[in-house]
């Protein structure tokens, strides 16, 4: 798979690589969006391009009605389905029962174990079958993303990950929605940069990190599992 791994390092279109991945692994390539600015971009390449990509999502419970609402606008823009995927049910209800609705603000372990069960969990179902998947993943965006490549294998679900905008810049990207006028979270507006689950998620100030909206209680790495190494 070196000659896999060199191809993609070496393409600059996005569309292009991942059709190297989709003729390599067909009916096997999958991107999961959360609907942020870069999941946009992403989606906008694939649909445009009419790639035959799975597309899903990972719906929480705990969203922002703005995050629902572009859902609706995004399909209603692209007509092209995804797939949605919710926690089980039986352990949200065993979690609420046992510490409460908002367990998440009392520790770290709290937070990790809520968005084990409603984020890591649903993903692991989600990417069954999987042998390709696509993140919206920037360097930028935390300091443990800065050394990702494009392309990397994930040993603990066995698939490779496609991180196509891993050198993208916050303006390029921004470039990008505006040039395509690709919906995207009007909670982008109003100083949201990293959109999460609405009780965890809060506005930046001018000058802060990206990510110091998620989980601001927290000095953490500010991530949630789903891209742990």
């Amino acid at each position: 798979m070196k000659d896999l791994f060199g191809q993609i390092a070496e393409q600059k279109d996005i569309a292009t690589g991942i059709r190297i991945l989709t003729d390599k692994f067909p009916g096997a390539v999958a991107f999961s969006t959360s609907f942020g600015q870069e999941d946009q971009v992403l989606a906008d390449i694939i649909w445009r391009n009419q790639l035959p990509v799975r597309v899903f999502t990972l719906d929480t419970g705990r969203l922002f009605q703005e995050t629902y609402d572009l859902m609706d606008l995004t399909r209603a823009r692209y007509k092209q389905p995804f797939e949605i995927y919710f926690p089980e049910t039986a352990a949200v209800e065993a979690l609420v029962k046992e510490k409460g609705m908002n367990s998440f603000y009392d520790s770290v372990e709290n937070r990790k174990e809520c968005c084990y069960i409603r984020k890591v969990v649903p993903l692991n179902r989600a990417l069954q079958g999987t042998k390709v998947w696509i993140t919206g993943l920037r360097a930028e965006q935390s300091e443990n993303r800065h050394d990702m490549p494009a392309l990397e294998w994930d040993e603990a679900r066995q698939l490779y990950k496609y991180n196509p905008l891993i050198h993208w810049t916050f303006e390029e990207m921004t470039a990008y929605l505006e040039k395509n006028n690709v919906p995207y979270n009007r909670l982008h507006d109003k100083g949201f940069v990293s959109i999460g689950c609405a009780p965890c998620t809060r506005a930046i100030e001018p000058g802060e990190h990206p990510r110091a909206g998620r989980w601001w209680w927290e000095s953490s790495q500010k991530e949630c599992g789903l891209h742990a190494s």
